[in-house]
């Protein structure tokens, strides 16, 4: 008999496949973020140039080009994704109910599938974020409308440092939200087999 605490094993999801997702791919999405992440973009701003090569130009450019950063952007995806999840384990927590009881319990299986539902949409709204601010392609150079700080030209053509790698970046970012929301929908199905009995033995 397990003596652990409810709240310390309410850690993991109660699902194989919520557990791989939080403990192995989760990690490795973050690990990718903040390594990878700040190679790629960590000094994007200093080497943004533009002609003519002044500093105003540059930094009014570089805000025009980049609204959000997207290391910014991408923590805040991540944050705001473990949000359903954290509510239900606090509500979980005050409730007094084990993780294996999770799914044993109608009120809170369905709970639980809300908070993967929650985690589809933001994944998705997430995605169609990053489309919009971001594209799909990174492009080296970026024509800026300067009309509003230049007087004599209207338009600045600046170069985009890296522009081939923030272009593999973002697809592997893209593919991250993709295989998240697949995982989220493969588990509200593994959710749904188990409480019809077919990957669990039913109690005797």
């Amino acid at each position: 008999m397990n003596s652990s605490p409810p709240g310390l094993r309410l850690l993991r999801p109660p699902t194989v496949i919520g557990q791989f997702h939080t403990l192995f791919f989760g990690s490795v999405r973050t690990f990718f973020l903040g390594v990878l992440g700040f190679t790629v973009y960590g000094n994007e701003a200093l080497h943004f140039s533009c002609d003519p090569d002044k500093r105003e130009i540059n930094l009014y450019c570089y805000n025009q080009f980049r609204p959000i950063t997207p290391q910014v952007f991408w923590a805040l995806q991540l944050v705001t994704v473990l949000v359903p999840g954290a509510v239900f384990h606090l509500y979980a927590a005050c409730k007094n109910i084990d993780q294996e009881e999770i799914l044993e319990r109608l009120v809170s299986t369905v709970f639980y599938i809300i908070s993967v539902l929650l985690r589809i949409i933001l994944e998705a709204l997430a995605f169609w974020l990053q489309s919009h601010l971001f594209g799909f392609l990174v492009d080296p150079i970026y024509m800026c409308d300067v009309s509003a700080l230049a007087k004599i030209f209207n338009i600045s053509k600046c170069m985009v440092p890296g522009h081939f790698e923030k272009t593999i970046f973002l697809s592997a970012m893209y593919t991250f939200t993709i295989i998240t929301i697949l995982l989220c929908i493969a588990e509200i199905f593994e959710i749904l087999f188990r409480r019809l009995g077919y990957l669990n033995q039913p109690v005797t």
